[in-house]
């Protein structure tokens, strides 16, 4: 009370004096004017003689306001979406994007909102809007497209940083699209493609190497147990009947030929 006092002085005093004087005279009159009613999702920050009153942001409910000496501001404490629009950014490589967001923040506190700036709506979204191209900046095109979470955090932890002094708590930011260049559209996607093919051509080399190493490791077998390689030649003949084919290919060992040929030569 007595810092009170001593900021607004005697004569702020006489006429806060005068007002309720006011206020008695013209009663049940003046009630009406007197009274606001605020709601349970704003604040009132409540002006007497130019100094705030009681350092702190009134309601929800029923606030008094004097006449002629108060004046009162309300605050809107739901929060708010601000949409980034598309901005042109230049990635740490070199090249040119599209980037826009939207970022949801709320009042905390309504007399830091009210005080300490002009328009504190107004100033988080251009402060939005500089952090995101600044932010963007410093990170190439690959970890913008694949870490936009972390992206986000970072303009997050930026935003709140720089707006607590007006009362705002940034409760969430989200990278909505980011445009790219036909061309550069065009030259990624010729690159993934040779990803793939790089990547589908060492597949089907390992797959070789393991079947011919199979196949080598099957001839071993085969070739200690010749009955295994006549089982193994009914089983194709199974396989091949089980299909309904017209022609069945009988291969005829080499040695068999070659002993029918030295007959014929000894004849």
């Amino acid at each position: 009370i007595a810092d009170r006092r001593e900021g607004i002085g005697v004569c702020g005093w006489i006429l806060i004096s005068l007002s309720f004087l006011l206020v008695l005279i013209t009663f049940p009159i003046s009630i009406w004017a007197c009274i606001k009613v605020i709601r349970e999702y704003e604040r009132a920050v409540v002006f007497r003689l130019g100094h705030i009153l009681s350092k702190k942001a009134k309601g929800p409910g029923l606030v008094l306001i004097l006449p002629c000496t108060d004046t009162f501001i309300r605050v809107d404490l739901r929060t708010v979406t601000c949409n980034i629009p598309p901005q042109e950014i230049l990635t740490k490589d070199a090249i040119t994007t599209q980037v826009d967001g939207v970022v949801y923040y709320r009042i905390h506190s309504a007399v830091s909102a009210v005080a300490n700036v002009t328009d504190v709506h107004l100033a988080t979204f251009l402060l939005a809007q500089t952090t995101l191209r600044n932010v963007l900046g410093t990170q190439s095109l690959a970890q913008l497209l694949a870490g936009c979470e972390e992206v986000a955090h970072s303009i997050q932890a930026v935003l709140n940083s720089a707006t607590e002094q007006w009362g705002i708590k940034v409760a969430r930011v989200e990278i909505k699209d980011v445009r790219i260049p036909v061309a550069m559209q065009r030259a990624m996607a010729a690159e993934a493609e040779a990803a793939r093919e790089a990547r589908a051509k060492i597949v089907a080399a390992e797959g070789e190497r393991n079947a011919s190493k199979a196949l080598k490791q099957a001839s071993v077998v085969l070739a200690e147990s010749p009955a295994g390689l006549q089982l193994r030649y009914l089983q194709t003949l199974t396989t091949l009947a089980a299909e309904n084919n017209s022609t069945i290919v009988f291969p005829l060992p080499i040695n068999m030929l070659e002993s029918f040929r030295q007959k014929n030569t000894g004849g």
